[in-house]
């Protein structure tokens, strides 16, 4: 006959304090707003939904499009104009989600988008999201500036002290480059979500506030003109500089 179970947790003393974190000092963070942040590489701006459409459509649709979509809440879309119709509600929509177009440094090409998201002021914690990078913009220089800016902006700026990224757990790509921009990989949330009728598990990265003086000084090594030879090839990459500080 099986004994029966003991319960061996430590008994509870009433006189005892529990742990709790320290107190947080410091302003509320503002919401995130359409707003212009200039690079060297790129320009992040508010959307303009008619000049975005076409110049994105030609670049993200076609051969290009499942790859591009196979992780992304929207899908492939079919016309210029349908594009056009959901980055004019993305630009109407500034309170839960705010997103922005990444384009040259001259602003005249928009190459992507980004999206701060999941805004939360309360616990001074914001998302990087929702990024769709047109193949002109994907693994150059310009699109580590786009995610440094959008960085830079949420901490110093706003104000925020936790700024994530989540991706499908099955999102190689996305993975890869979370740890190399200078988060930490915090698990998988199993089941999370359903999205296009598909069962999502998510993977959860982070930096704080704390890792960002480190993370933020990578960069701009990394993005200085001297870490790249004259055939545009990076001397150091972004993860070895930021081992080195």
């Amino acid at each position: 006959m099986n004994e029966p179970a003991v319960d061996r947790t430590p008994p509870i003393d009433p006189t005892t304090v529990p742990p709790r974190g320290p107190l947080v000092a410091g302003a509320t963070p503002r919401r995130p707003e359409p707003v212009t942040l200039q690079g060297a590489h790129v320009r992040i701006a508010p959307l303009d939904p008619e000049k975005d459409a076409a110049d994105l459509f030609p670049a993200v649709s076609g051969a290009e499009a499942e790859r591009l979509f196979a992780y992304l809440f929207d899908p492939p879309f079919e016309s210029e104009a349908a594009l056009r119709e959901a980055l004019t509600k993305a630009a109407e929509e500034t309170q839960n989600v705010v997103t922005l177009a990444i384009r040259d440094a001259s602003g005249a090409k928009t190459l992507g988008r980004a999206s701060y998201m999941r805004i939360e002021p309360a616990h001074r914690c914001v998302e990087v999201g929702s990024i769709l990078f047109s193949p002109a913009l994907s693994r150059t220089p310009a699109a580590t500036e786009a995610m440094y800016l959008m960085a830079r902006h949420a901490f110093e700026d706003l104000g925020y002290r936790r700024y994530e990224w989540k991706c499908d757990a099955l999102n190689g790509p996305s993975r890869s480059a979370a740890p190399r921009l200078g988060f930490r990989f915090e698990g998988i949330f199993e089941r999370h979500m359903i999205i296009k009728g598909r069962s999502r598990d998510t993977a959860w990265f982070a930096m704080t506030d704390e890792d960002w003086p480190r993370i933020r000084s990578a960069f701009e090594a990394w993005l200085a003109p001297e870490n790249f030879g004259a055939d545009g090839v990076q001397k150091q990459g972004l993860a070895e500089i930021r081992a080195g500080l």
